[in-house]
């Protein structure tokens, strides 16, 4: 199953970067308020490497995770300073660290992995430093949409997306089924993916980050920055 390839990686980073450009500075102020002012951070699920290009401007370092190389190769020229990796925020081998993060439902893809958010937290907590921080966000039941199938469509410049959603309550997972048109010299080529998610419930999440270890709170904002209906954000500290 394709999961952002170049077109979509693009689209994504031009046009939807405005999320982590809003959450940013409440992240950072997040980050200094539970005495994390410096040091290593790592970003699960980095993206294009937006929210490294934020941490490195204001001294982090950064090692980010992501399993799209089209986004990989992104990050690296987004966020010179940071390095990236190609790979799963499940299995990737985390360094030890301040802070760890992940932005934008990244815990929520479905790979078929059967690894779980607990076994996750416990790696998290094990490779933060006494005193680190773990913030994440996560979609939960409450995005699946209440009236059906919802569609809609974005345009930029040189681009279209078009994307369906669609969810299972009974099974607490989002389907999204994603059409991009990307302008390469004079004509538009399409691309489709398909993306699973698999939602949590916050008492679940918090549960699973009580049993890592973390003394952990759920936020409706980052700072500011209010959180979109059905995502669910998460402060755990080690």
């Amino acid at each position: 199953m394709a999961f952002y390839g170049a077109d979509l990686a693009y689209i994504h980073d031009t046009g939807f970067s405005d999320y982590i450009r809003g959450a940013a500075p409440g992240l950072l102020r997040i980050l200094r308020q539970n005495g994390v002012a410096g040091g290593l951070v790592v970003d699960l699920g980095c993206g294009s490497g937006r929210w490294a290009r934020e941490l490195n401007r204001r001294g982090y370092g950064v090692m980010g995770i992501d399993r799209s190389p089209a986004l990989v190769r992104l990050a690296r020229r987004i966020a010179g300073e940071s390095r990236f990796v190609r790979g799963s925020l499940w299995t990737a081998r985390l360094p030890r660290c301040d802070a760890v993060t992940s932005i934008g439902e990244c815990l929520d893809y479905d790979s078929g992995s059967r690894h779980t958010p607990a076994q996750l937290f416990g790696r998290v907590h094990a490779r933060l430093r006494p005193g680190g921080v773990f913030l994440f966000d996560a979609a939960t039941p409450a995005r699946i949409p209440a009236e059906g199938p919802r569609r809609h469509w974005t345009e930029g410049r040189g681009w279209t997306v078009l994307v369906e959603t669609t969810g299972d309550r009974k099974r607490n997972t989002l389907t999204r089924r994603i059409i991009c048109y990307r302008k390469i010299g004079a004509r538009y080529r399409p691309s489709e993916e398909v993306h699973v998610l698999r939602l949590y419930r916050p008492e679940d999440l918090l549960a699973a980050l009580s049993g890592a270890g973390f003394r952990a709170r759920q936020v409706s904002a980052w700072g500011r920055f209010r959180l979109p209906e059905g995502i669910a954000g998460f402060i755990g500290a080690a």
